[in-house]
């Protein structure tokens, strides 16, 4: 049968996954009456909730008789773990850009690895129905991008298709049409079919799917020979071991689903059932004569975390999994499938040390474990250094701020503030384009900074660059926080008279408990403060002192803005119903004799 595999790449929120539903629609994948929705393929609850595509995908489609395997992948560098290795499935991608935004970090990223593994691009810039968008300026940064990661003369000359999926069409030229058919029939012609080699069998596991009745399922492409139902096959495992098993069930991609079959030949994507222990990135290989192929190597952590049990007073009232066991269960589950994910036992019984590629790998992890049930204890991210040379290292990014003109200059003073140095800057449109190298430390809480300089208009995003030479202490939160003195229900009474030294985090409804973060103070320094004291009744009474009390809205915060807000002596107490920042230490004694047990040994 005919085949071709191609793998989606773009930037977050330029439209991949909106693009996907409209293949799905124009292959007539659906009856006339079902009903789908939207992002049919964001199928996750915090995909959907976000916007953006976690986990990669597959589907099938079939057009003018050839079936084309589509891969939707990430598109936020942290996630490039995923994308690495789906990418080895593909023979082409669609390299999907925004009209206005051009080409974006994240496009860089995922487009260099895919250049890398030698894939056919075809170019696809989407959303050419936005007011001022400028389709052509776009294909020409494109071009400068593909120039700029070594393609070969062959990758330089992309096809291009100018469409919008959400009108749901596409065409070689800027005509609009009614359908997507010029963006398949390109798809046929440029992509390759995959490459076959004869020979025994070889089969990459690249991804894997979970079933509560089949358990663990291998996910991955033939590359050589065919694998049957029910054959016998070795299992060449990373350490160089060779594990003897069975294939029990073989099923192919068919639209959203699948579809059982009883044999799979070389170059289709295919889902194996019955192999027992195996890991992403070994080879199922031949019975007899058992050939391994190279291992996918995934770029390292850059960031890591500690996750303890949660140990508040208020430790088990919302979750049902609140023990060590439970949380060290739950993260070996978790490595099974995410491949750029660490985990290391530390001293002490009830915490792991947890290593991730970024602020967002490692919240998506946590905020997915809380909707679970789990109560756990986060302690502030921390990045990974390396000794090269004799001397510390540390990951850098590279950051890019789209932003109006007039709040460039705050933005380039609060970059350089946090180490950052400035390569690029240039106009586009209204806005300005601002591009740093920043180490990954001035990252942590430079977001929230952002908005509120930029009256929430700054658009940033970065990815990881290299590792270099250590640059030094970067300056964190300037103000301190407000701690609870007392556990108990706050008064509305206490908060009004506090609302001087601080902004609130909580209300007059929560409940507290002693060393609990419940705000930030307007300066520097903590502050130690009673809010659950009760106004003392009198029978005097006095004009203008019985007026209600006005008190400020508290401010929100999501899991990702905590982990950046909290300094190395505070954590981040995860529950199914509650986010709390608390001092590690909560008793205020304890805290003052640990902090003066750390002087001395400085000194």
């Amino acid at each position: 049968m005919n085949i071709r595999n191609i793998a989606i790449i773009a930037h977050v929120d330029h439209g991949k996954t909106t693009l996907v539903d409209k293949i799905l629609h124009s292959t007539n994948i659906f009856r006339d009456n079902q009903e789908t929705g939207e992002l049919i393929m964001d199928s996750n609850d915090l995909e959907r909730e976000r916007g953006i595509t976690i986990f990669s995908k597959n589907v099938s489609v079939t057009y003018k008789g050839v079936k084309i395997n589509v891969i939707d992948t990430p598109g936020h560098a942290d996630f490039g773990g995923e994308v690495e290795r789906v990418l080895k499935m593909a023979d082409g991608v669609l390299l999907l850009v925004d009209a206005f935004e051009g080409p974006m970090p994240q496009t860089r990223f995922v487009l260099q690895k895919a250049l890398q593994l030698n894939l056919r691009p075809i170019v696809v810039i989407n959303k050419v129905d936005k007011p001022n968008c400028r389709p052509d300026e776009v294909h020409d940064a494109v071009f400068e991008l593909f120039f700029n990661l070594d393609a070969t003369e062959e990758q330089l000359d992309f096809a291009t298709v100018y469409g919008s999926s959400k009108q749901g069409w596409m065409n070689t030229s800027l005509t609009p049409t009614d359908n997507i058919f010029p963006l398949l029939d390109t798809i046929l012609e440029k992509v390759p079919e995959p490459h076959v080699t004869e020979g025994n069998l070889q089969m990459q596991i690249t991804s894997l799917d979970y079933s509560s009745f089949l358990g663990r399922i291998a996910v991955g492409r033939v590359a050589r020979g065919t694998i049957k139902d029910n054959q016998p096959i070795s299992l060449m495992k990373i350490d160089g071991s060779v594990v003897k098993s069975r294939v029990k069930e073989l099923y192919v991609f068919e639209g959203l689903g699948k579809k059982k079959v009883t044999e799979v030949s070389a170059g289709d994507i295919c889902a194996v059932v019955g192999i027992e222990g195996f890991n992403i990135g070994e080879t199922i290989a031949d019975h007899e004569n058992p050939e391994a192929l190279p291992i996918t190597s995934i770029d390292e952590p850059t960031m890591n975390m500690q996750f303890s049990i949660n140990n508040s007073p208020f430790f088990g009232k919302d979750g049902k999994f609140v023990t060590s066991r439970h949380l060290r269960d739950r993260l070996d589950k978790e490595l099974e499938k995410n491949l750029a994910l660490r985990v290391k036992e530390t001293d002490s019984a009830d915490s792991f040390m947890v290593y991730g590629r970024g602020i967002l790998h490692l919240s998506v992890l946590i905020e997915t474990m809380r909707r679970e049930g789990y109560e756990l204890t986060v302690g502030q991210p921390q990045v990974i250094t390396k000794e090269v040379d004799g001397k510390k290292h540390e990951p850098y990014e590279i950051l890019v701020v789209d932003v109006p003109g007039d709040y460039s200059g705050k933005v380039i003073d609060l970059v350089t503030q946090r180490k950052g140095e400035m390569h690029i800057m240039e106009s586009k449109g209204e806005m300005q384009h601002l591009e740093f190298e920043i180490p990954s430390r001035g990252l942590l809480g430079l977001r929230s900074q952002m908005l509120t300089n930029t009256a929430g208009e700054a658009v940033m995003a970065h990815r990881f660059s290299e590792y270099k030479p250590w640059k030094g202490p970067i300056p964190g939160r300037n103000n301190g926080v407000l701690i609870a003195k007392n556990g108990g229900s706050p008064t509305a009474y206490s908060i009004d008279k506090l609302q001087d030294r601080g902004s609130f985090f909580i209300d007059a409804t929560d409940e507290i408990y002693t060393g609990q973060v419940i705000g930030e103070h307007i300066k520097p320094g903590d502050l130690l403060v009673n809010v659950v004291e009760k106004k003392q009744l009198t029978n005097m009474r006095a004009s203008g002192s019985d007026d209600s009390v006005r008190i400020i809205p508290k401010r929100q915060f999501t899991l990702e803005e905590c982990m950046e807000y909290i300094q190395q002596d505070e954590c981040i107490e995860v529950t199914p119903k509650n986010i709390r920042m608390r001092k590690t230490i909560l008793d205020e004694d304890e805290r003052k004799k640990f902090q003066k047990m750390l002087k001395t040994e400085v000194a």
